[in-house]
């Protein structure tokens, strides 16, 4: 397909359907000829570009089973946290994957299939709210990173952590600040665990409507305190997490 031959008011939609490599093929062209590139390929090479990037950073450490973790929920008033550990092979590449923060909720989910379909490895688990309010939210964190890179096979050789620290990991590892951002792996293990941890919110408020899980899933929103307020705390919530809402009032 020659982009020069497509009129100008078609060409957006002409290279939104196009792979990667015929779309950088046809923005050379199109600069070549000094014509106007839509801003949506721009974009799209950018974001691409940003994937290799981050694909660079993983094999720069020269492993072959490279792991990324990272969670999800740590900051809720309610619900599970959920952590994601995943490995890649050295060569792939899958468009619009990013921090899954960064991503709207229809772009995570469309990527979740993507990588559980091309991860080499890739391992979801959970800490409950019981052992966030028996341990902490942070060393409960740990230990669900730490089980899910446990359940991946193979073995990684090497884990990043996104974030400043992490305990109890056994094997060779690096925390990495910002490592969704950064990390192929660790971004895919974002919204591995992005995805997994509001598909369960949604499943929750279908049991406790009243809270609102399914628009603000768990965080302290004005909408969420309001209703603990009112209707009490659900066994979902974490106790350890109410006590300047409710001030003295029995949990």
């Amino acid at each position: 397909m020659d982009i020069l031959h497509i009129p100008k008011n078609n060409r957006a939609a002409a290279l939104r359907a196009m792979e990667v490599p015929a779309l950088f093929a046809a923005v050379r062209t199109l600069q070549e000829a000094e014509q106007e590139v839509p801003p949506s390929a721009v974009r799209r090479l950018e974001q691409y570009g940003n994937v290799l990037r981050m694909r660079e950073f993983d094999n720069s450490f020269g492993y072959l089973y490279l792991a990324g973790v990272d969670e999800a929920g740590r900051g809720p008033l309610a619900g599970d946290v959920y952590t994601a550990a995943v490995i890649f092979d050295k060569g792939v590449t899958i468009e619009g994957l990013n921090d899954s923060k960064k991503l709207s909720p229809a772009k995570r989910e469309a990527l979740y299939d993507v990588i559980c379909e091309r991860a080499l490895a890739y391992h979801i688990t959970t800490a409950s709210v019981a052992r966030i309010d028996e341990i902490n939210i942070r060393n409960a964190t740990y230990e669900s990173m730490c089980a899910s890179v446990r359940g991946l096979r193979p073995a990684p050789e090497y884990v990043l952590v996104d974030g400043d620290a992490i305990r109890n990991l056994t094997l060779p590892h690096e925390c990495v600040i910002k490592g969704d951002a950064t990390s192929l792996s660790i971004a895919a293990a974002s919204i591995l665990a992005k995805v997994s941890r509001d598909r369960y919110m949604l499943e929750l408020d279908k049991q406790y409507p009243e809270y609102g899980f399914a628009k603000h899933k768990g965080y302290g929103t004005s909408e969420h305190i309001d209703a603990i307020r009112k209707y009490g705390p659900c066994p979902l919530h974490r106790r350890s997490f109410l006590t300047k809402i409710l001030g003295d009032k029995p949990l």
